[in-house]
Formats: C-alpha cells, sequence, structure tokens
C-alpha cells in the first residue's frame, strides 16, 4: 500500500511540483518582499533565520491537502471494495496514504531547507539536535497526515477534501511562524499562544539555533501526539461507515 500510494504521487506530478514550489516561493515572498519591514527582533537575526522554520509547516499543511484528496479519491472510485475482497484492511490502506505524505513532506522539506542555506540561514545546531528537530516535525506531520486521512474519508469528492488545505495553511499565519506573536492584537495572543504550530515552530526554531528550547516541546509533542490519537479512531469509525 505504501508503494501504491508513491506510486501514485508520483503520477500526480502537478501536485508534487506545486507541494515543492510553492513552499519555496513562499519563502522567498517573505524573505524579500516582506522581510525588510518586519522586526523580529534582535535574538533573532536575519528574517530568513527566524521564518524558515514555519515555511516547513507549511509544507507539512501541502502534503496533508494531498493526502486527503487522494484518500477521497480511493473512496470515491471503487478501489477499496476491490482491496477488501483480497482482504486487504482499511488500517493498511490509510497508512500507505499516511506514509506516502511522509515521504513527499520529507522531500519538500529537503527543498525548503536547500533554498534557505542558499539565501542566508545559518542554523547552528549539532547532529543531537538536528535530529530532535527532525523528530519535532515528523510527529506534526504524520498528525496531520491522518487528520487528513479523516477528512478524505468524510469527504465525497476530491474538491471538498482540498478545502482542508485552507484551514491547515491559514493555521500557520496567527501563530509565531512569520511574526513575533507580541506584534499582534492583544485579542489574538491567546490563541497565537496556544494553537498547536506555535509550540512546533517555536521548538524547531530553538533546537536549529541552538537556543535553550523552555516549556516548548513538550506542548509540542503533546499536541502531535493527542491529534494522532484523535485522529486514529476516528479514522477506524469513518472507515467502517464508508464501507459498510
Amino acid at each position: 500500500m505504501v508503494d501504491r500510494s508513491l506510486r501514485l504521487s508520483a503520477r500526480n506530478v502537478d501536485a508534487v511540483l506545486v507541494s515543492l514550489v510553492l513552499p519555496v516561493m513562499l519563502m522567498l515572498v517573505f524573505v524579500y518582499f516582506f522581510g525588510g519591514a518586519i522586526d523580529t527582533g534582535a535574538s533573532h537575526g536575519d528574517y530568513v533565520t527566524y521564518v524558515a522554520p514555519g515555511v516547513l509547516i507549511l509544507c507539512a499543511g501541502y502534503g496533508a491537502s494531498m493526502t486527503a484528496v487522494s484518500v477521497t479519491r480511493d473512496m470515491a472510485e471503487g478501489v477499496i471494495d476491490r482491496f477488501r475482497s483480497l482482504d486487504v484492511g482499511g488500517t493498511a490502506v490509510l497508512t500507505g496514504h499516511v506514509v506516502a505524505s511522509t515521504v513527499r513532506n520529507l522531500a519538500a522539506t529537503a527543498a525548503v531547507l536547500a533554498v534557505a542555506l542558499a539565501i542566508g540561514f545559518r542554523p547552528t545546531a549539532d547532529p543531537a539536535r538536528w535530529l530532535a528537530a527532525l523528530g519535532v516535525l515528523l510527529a506534526y506531520v504524520v498528525a496531520l497526515a491522518w487528520l487528513a486521512a479523516v477528512v478524505g474519508l468524510l469527504a465525497h469528492s476530491a474538491e471538498a477534501a482540498g478545502g482542508f488545505t485552507f484551514f491547515i495553511l491559514f493555521l500557520p499565519y496567527p501563530s509565531s511562524a512569520f511574526v513575533p506573536i507580541d506584534t499582534m492584537p492583544g485579542w489574538l495572543h491567546g490563541f497565537a499562544e496556544h494553537q498547536p504550530v506555535t509550540p512546533v515552530i517555536e521548538s524547531m526554531r530553538a533546537l536549529l539555533l541552538d537556543r535553550p528550547v523552555g516549556d516548548a516541546l513538550w506542548p509540542a509533542l503533546a499536541w502531535s501526539a493527542g491529534l494522532t490519537a484523535l485522529a486514529l479512531p476516528l479514522c477506524a469509525l469513518a472507515f467502517r461507515r464508508r464501507t459498510a
């Protein structure tokens, strides 16, 4: 099922290119169009250093949207009935989509990091901190992929599943991804500080720049674990209802 999902991704060249190129383009837009007008404080250095972890989270959103659409197409095209006749369970099918989504996200992450390094991003982390930052990112990517699978099972068209993109791609903006939270209106601080994206970004930023992580790491892992724990039974329930 993983191999099948990866092959489907490879055939959908347009979507793969968008998931790779669009985050890179957004980072270039933020750095070169808006970066000169945004003051993130002396402690954060150049704006590219501040914004790069946020763009990595955007990659996860694009990958999740592709997962939602792929699952919806599987459910709509009748291939699931054929898999069930071959005694292939829903868990295997959905896990294939989630693993393929994770692989796509790793490719997009590599592309964004390569461009960020080319335009001035200079992480100072040692290998252990690099691995820790990758672990935080992977935990969030997997959580989003399972949530996307739930949306794909509930949606009855690829267009409806694609609407999942809007919410996931919007979530990094009211967070510390692109500007410090204290520059936002006061009424927005509570949401920005306590939504899942902020601790993930703050953890990655601290790990990659070799700074104290503070109290951001455990909330980041807790959000990712909690979202995954919520999505797994919802996937099982939604799959049973769609295939009953």
